[in-house]
């Protein structure tokens, strides 16, 4: 704006213009796009000053109204609202959402509390404006900053732009000597056909003050509107906002702007404003404006179409669960359409992903295998050997396969998990108690947990998980995770307790077999050599060495994968090597250190996992089990069959997670039934069983997910963008899995049982990227400068936040004590408690947190 006096000097005045730019057209945010609006220069009419205050040129609707935030350095794009702010620097802020956004209501109820209104000011240039405003929060006896000059204030909220040539060409600034522009201001601007045109009778100028204890709002009403230049022509409310430099990311004076912007950008209300007489009338307009903007933000709830997606917004009914297979018709229905694309999608066409479909096919051959050796290393301990490593990853091979080729979310990853291989161990206890045949139990158990799978799917029952908050989720989530680690801790203790504690006399106790040249003094290396042959196996295990290379092998496998995996953050190479690099951190991070560990230590002898000579397929023999050995089996397929249903539909469900962008839709009925098929194969043939794995599945995604990086509010954070939705890297890495029996016990058994710890916590620490419960958690660590500028920030009081995160660590406690408890009984009822945390959320947090407040923070913001 160009200033203008009655006199027809320039001094004192304030200049602050806007270079007219569009936003670049169909640029996205959080994949939604806005119509590109063309910003022209705004030819203001003679006579201007004129006009009858309130009328703005010209009146357009709610939607078309934007709010200029006027900063100098470019800004994120729009919302796809239509309905935001322009800020000094050109850049758009949303419009505050009155409904939703609690720290509007706390923004006004503060001003309210301890208001700062100027009515009717007959100053007429701004600085005279301006100095009467800041005097006036001086003198409020609510205010106290003694350690702010209130006149050092006056002085930064403008920035000296000293002399420069009239340039009449150029969009450039025009400045004077004595001229000087307003540091950061919020403007509202009008969406018409012919450009934008600026709302004129209102300026929201901004200032952030070091030295603040605590944010100042000051409003003037003036008594006739004023010419201050080009776009402030008819300037009639002045609002001032001051906040101090460091403030928790919805405090900032630029949200407070926003809240005030947001009340003054509707015509009508700065029209009622001017026939209010005293303070308590203009607050009670404030008040009602405030009112008026949290109905209008109300939206009717629409109900769609009948759906037998769990995920749908219809009521849950009980003759929903008596349609027999309409679930599955309706999966297969919306499904099979997609089928061929599943196949060609990367492949054929222009748009073709073969170097990211090998990078996440390696990476998968990786994260399957080395979990299904772990695994059945543990299975093999526990069973002694009636199911061992060879027998897991040929099941492993079998069930993926079968999946990747028939299931409705391919990218979902089935997987025998650490759950069930504490189930098969307390089955072996059983069977070792009762003197059961363990592979005829076994099979008896499985079949039966197949059967409620399957009847599952037939009825529906995956639309329980209507009943799954987010909230619910990830606390399951976040206990697998953490019981990776613990498996994790737990093998490397082991070692250290075998190997570093151990019962054999120590060094200074040697005692060397006399004899030999050895009698004579003759103490060469090779005799040396000879003698510690000749010590018993125990003191040579008692080597301090190896465990702590183990301990080395661990950690060193998860930084150099986890830094790898965070390379494509880095500023080195190119990007499509960094993309590579990042694909394949945790192939390559194993490979490394098995190598380190096989050959450059190989004089170390390091914990390997056993393989077995026996036959792979053996049919169960059912005639060894009485009638109530069977009758008795189907307590523990139904426990079973309730493990695989929570942990297989939560998989499901956070894989499709909206912030992933999934088109093709999903199959929780179908892919349940499926599951029960391939368990019944597992069964009969001593197999272990699988279901959907977690973060196995949610990595694959992401994996195959095409990323980038944005920026908001300081804080850069990372969006998908597009996913490639195919089978061929599930059922390659599959198929590679079942050749790689041919690879033991060599060259697989060079890879130490210590790398595969550090693959478990890799794979616990990529997973939580994304939880929303984490972030949460991370907030009790924080200063609140530093948080960031979340949608449960914004929308959710801070205490009620942290009394939510609260409950959840209490819900995962529980988890984890049922869950991880040496007592092996304790551990079949651990299903149980998982569903027990259905009426926890539902039933009991809506008596402590308001159900508002939980619902925004478990709403699945993308």
């Amino acid at each position: 704006m160009k200033p203008a006096k009655d006199d027809g000097e320039v001094t004192g005045m304030t200049v602050n213009r806007f270079i007219e730019e569009a936003p670049p057209s169909g640029m996205s945010k959080n994949g939604y796009f806005f119509q590109e609006m063309e910003q022209r220069e705004v030819e203001q009419e003679e006579g201007s000053e004129c006009r009858e205050e309130g009328q703005d040129l010209p009146i357009a609707c709610g939607e078309d109204i934007h709010l200029y935030d006027n900063q100098i350095s470019p800004g994120p794009d729009a919302d796809d609202s239509g309905c935001v702010l322009l800020n000094t620097s050109r850049r758009y802020v949303k419009l505050m959402n009155f409904e939703e956004e609690v720290r509007a209501h706390r923004d006004l109820d503060g001003f309210l509390a301890r208001a700062s209104i100027l009515l009717d000011e007959t100053a007429a240039s701004l600085d005279d404006v301006l100095k009467r405003m800041l005097h006036h929060v001086g003198e409020d006896s609510h205010v106290s900053e003694p350690g702010c000059n209130f006149e050092e204030v006056m002085s930064m909220l403008f920035t000296d732009a000293g002399a420069q040539e009239v340039n009449e060409k150029s969009q450039s600034f025009v400045f004077f000597d004595d001229v000087h522009l307003l540091s950061e201001t919020i403007q509202g601007v009008t969406a018409t056909a012919t450009g934008v045109q600026y709302q004129q009778s209102w300026l929201c100028i901004l200032c952030n003050v070091k030295h603040l204890q605590r944010r100042h709002v000051c409003i003037s009403r003036l008594e006739r509107p004023q010419n201050w230049g080009e776009n402030c022509c008819e300037v009639r409310y002045v609002i001032l906002i001051l906040a101090p430099s460091k403030m928790k990311s919805t405090k900032t004076a630029m949200e407070l702007g926003r809240t005030f912007g947001t009340l003054f950008s509707d015509i009508s209300f700065r029209q009622k404003l001017l026939e209010t007489k005293t303070q308590e009338e203009f607050k009670e307009a404030l008040v009602f404006q405030r009112h008026q903007l949290t109905a209008a933000n109300q939206q009717p709830i629409a109900l769609g179409k009948k759906e037998t997606v769990p995920r749908s917004h219809k009521p849950l009914k009980c003759k929903d669960f008596f349609k027999a297979g309409r679930g599955i018709y309706e999966d297969l229905r919306r499904r099979l359409p997609f089928y061929p694309s599943d196949f060609t999608d990367g492949i054929v066409g222009s748009n073709k992903t073969l170097l990211k479909y090998m990078t996440t096919a390696i990476f998968l051959y990786i994260a399957i295998l080395l979990p299904a050796i772990a695994f059945g290393s543990l299975n093999d301990e526990s069973t002694r050997g009636e199911i061992d490593v060879r027998k897991t990853i040929i099941g492993q091979s079998i069930g993926g396969v079968v999946y990747s080729l028939f299931a409705g979310s391919p990218l979902v990853i089935p997987l025998t998990t650490a759950p069930l291989a504490i189930f098969i161990s307390v089955i072996r206890g059983i069977c070792d108690d009762y003197n059961l045949d363990f592979p005829a139990f076994y099979a008896c158990i499985g079949l039966w947990n197949c059967l409620f799978l399957i009847l599952g799917g037939i009825f529906n029952v995956s639309l329980l998980m209507k009943l799954f908050k987010r909230s619910t989720e990830e606390v399951i989530a976040l206990f697998i995770s953490i019981a990776f680690v613990v498996d994790a801790v737990k093998g490397t203790v082991k070692i250290f307790q075998r190997y570093y504690h151990s019962t054999a006399p120590d060094n200074r106790s040697i005692e060397f077999p006399q004899g030999g040249d050895l009698q004579g003094g003759n103490r060469t290396e090779v005799m040396v050599g000879s003698a510690f042959n000749a010590l018993p196996e125990s003191f040579i295990q008692c080597t301090r060495e190896r465990p702590v290379l183990c301990l080395l092998l661990m950690l060193g496998t998860l930084w150099m994968g986890y830094t790898l995996y965070q390379f494509k953050r880095s500023p080195f190479l190119h990007a499509k090597v960094r993309e590579v690099l990042s694909d394949c951190a945790l192939p390559i991070s194993v490979l490394l250190f098995s190598f380190i560990g096989s050959y450059i230590f190989s004089d170390i002898k390091l914990p390997v996992f056993r393989v077995r000579d026996r036959p792979i397929f053996i049919v169960a023999p059912f005639e060894r089990l009485s009638a109530m050995n069977v009758i008795s089996a189907m307590g523990l397929g139904f426990l079973l069959a309730l493990l695989i249903f929570i942990d297989q539909n939560i998989v499901v469900s956070l894989t499709n997670a909206p912030e992933n962008r999934l088109l093709k839709g999903t199959a929780y009925h179908w892919d349940l039934m499926l599951s029960g098929l391939i368990n019944i194969l597992m069964s009969v043939l001593g197999l272990p069983w699988m279901h959907a794995a977690f973060p196995h599945s949610t990595l694959h995604v992401r994996q195959l997910a095409f990323v980038e990086q944005r920026v908001e509010g300081g804080h850069l954070y990372e969006t998908i963008v597009q996913v490639k939705e195919t089978r061929l890297t599930s059922l390659a890495a599959n198929i590679f899995i079942g050749v790689s029996v041919l690879l033991l016990p060599v060259p697989l058994q060079w890879i130490p049982k210590p790398v595969l710890y550090g693959l478990f916590l890799y794979i616990a620490l990529t997973s939580i990227d994304g939880n929303q419960m984490c972030d949460r958690m991370a907030l009790l660590l924080k200063e609140q400068t530093s948080y960031p500028p979340t949608h449960y920030i914004r929308k959710v009081p801070q205490r009620k936040i942290h009394y939510f995160t609260f409950l959840q660590m209490m819900q995962l406690l529980v988890l984890c004590t049922f869950g991880m408890y040496p007592i092996p009984y304790m551990k079949m009822i651990f299903p149980l408690v998982m569903i027990l945390l259905i009426p926890m959320r539902n039933n009991v947090l809506p008596h402590i947190i308001e159900a508002k407040y939980l619902d925004i923070m478990d709403a699945q913001h993308m």
